[in-house]
């Protein structure tokens, strides 16, 4: 009986071991087997690591949204009164046209490009609403890839928005670089740039960031626009803007489209990308535009064709709430002043951080010339430390951001800022 159970036993745990043999063997020739892991994304990293570290007066200078003086997540009051209208008027849900609400993309084009712009007046704008600023630059590098008759490479600057490169190669675009920041200085490299611009070849694609240089904070004066202008029209280059920041970079919308809106009064047929997360704080919204300008209506009607061709297959047609509430905020007199208020404020305060933290590193006696802290513009200043001080401050300070020295100035609040510039004199002197 004993060695009847024994043999029966071994037979049990022979047919586990062969179920678990066979479900290995499974695994192993899985049809996903061979799919890489990927690199984990270096801005959720440090947000994690921020979350993770018990220390009370940490600090996270790597997130990317705008943070009121307490740190905390801020929602526009004009966004709140626009959603109450919106909420209020009992709206259907609809699916919206493929290139979005009118009222919405007809407001941002004035907002863009002005309300007196002969692109508009001339009906020679093609205006899409697009999934934020992302979903924009992913239209129009798809629309260039497919139709620029000539170059199917872009250039970016270096450095770009880390996800500049990516969505346009998967759009099917080549990726090429021009100088832009310089290490030395802490400032517009723009002999290079201009050099790079001569020398890349006649009719390519020029990626321009229309304000707030995200992740510098660098941004080329007036003049210096005009000359990247003239160099532009000189080589027959294409100018592709990005425009993730109209109104939060200086808090003045008609200053920071100035780059945009020259360029077109020069003659440019630019394409441009809008986002309203950063200046309506929609960032869960998803709510942007991307617009081109053409040289005629009829070949305005041509281009808008294929852009819907485009979208289609892509998400058909975009969210509908975002653009209602910017829509309401922009074409309603009162809301829109009140919103200009806002944003305004929002740069304010970034500013105002800025000249706080040069203050309290002067006043420590740092040996080093800080003056680049207040000379950048918009929520991202690249620092000038090094990945070995940017990985000090963090393990021995609690203050987490990027390792290249960006921070972003909307993670500086009145109560952390004094904190923050002792922590990096104590790591760059």
């Amino acid at each position: 009986m004993l060695s009847t159970l024994r043999v029966a036993g071994r037979t049990a745990v022979s047919r586990e071991s062969a179920v678990r043999n066979l479900a290995v063997g499974l695994r192993a020739s899985s049809t996903w087997a061979n799919v890489p892991q990927g690199p984990p994304d270096a801005i959720l990293g440090i947000t994690e690591a921020f979350k993770a570290d018990p220390f009370p007066e940490k600090i996270n200078l790597g997130v990317g949204a705008y943070r009121d003086d307490q740190g905390k997540p801020y929602v526009l009051p004009s966004v709140r009164a626009a959603e109450e209208k919106v909420v209020s008027s009992k709206l259907d849900k609809e699916y919206a046209g493929i290139t979005g609400l009118p009222s919405f993309t007809k407001a941002a084009a004035e907002l863009a490009y002005g309300k007196d712009s002969p692109v508009i007046k001339e009906d020679r704008l093609v205006i899409t609403q697009s999934i934020s600023g992302t979903g924009a630059l992913r239209i129009g590098g798809e629309f260039l890839a497919s139709f620029y008759p000539h170059a199917k490479k872009i250039y970016l600057p270096t450095p770009s928005w880390a996800n500049h490169n990516a969505v346009f190669k998967r759009s099917g675009l080549e990726v090429g670089t021009y100088r832009y920041y310089d290490k030395n200085t802490i400032g517009l490299d723009f002999a290079g740039l201009i050099e790079d611009l001569k020398n890349a070849p006649n009719n390519s694609i020029i990626l321009l960031h229309a304000c707030a240089h995200n992740p510098t904070g660098v941004d080329p004066s007036q003049d210096q626009w005009r000359q990247i202008s003239d160099v532009i029209k000189e080589k027959g280059h294409f100018a592709f803007f990005d425009m993730a920041y109209q109104g939060f970079a200086s808090g003045d919308a008609d200053r920071d489209a100035f780059a945009p809106r020259y360029f077109v009064e020069q003659g440019h047929n630019i394409a441009l990308c809008q986002s309203f997360a950063k200046n309506m704080g929609l960032y869960g919204e998803r709510c942007g535009a991307f617009s081109i300008v053409t040289a005629s209506p009829e070949e305005k009607k041509r281009v808008e064709s294929q852009i819907k061709i485009l979208i289609r297959p892509l998400y058909s047609n975009p969210p509908i709430h975002g653009a209602r509430i910017a829509s309401t905020i922009l074409n309603d007199p009162a809301l829109y002043k009140q919103w200009q208020g806002e944003v305004k404020g929002m740069a304010d305060r970034i500013i105002r951080m800025r000249a706080l933290l040069r203050e309290n590193l002067e006043a420590l006696g740092s040996k080093h010339n800080w003056s680049h802290i207040t000379s950048q513009i918009g929520m991202f200043a690249y620092t000038g430390l090094k990945p070995e001080q940017m990985e000090a401050l963090s393990k021995e300070h609690s203050v987490y951001a990027t390792k290249d020295g960006r921070i972003s100035v909307a993670g500086i609040t009145s109560s952390n800022v004094k904190r923050l510039a002792e922590c990096i004199y104590k790591v760059a002197g």
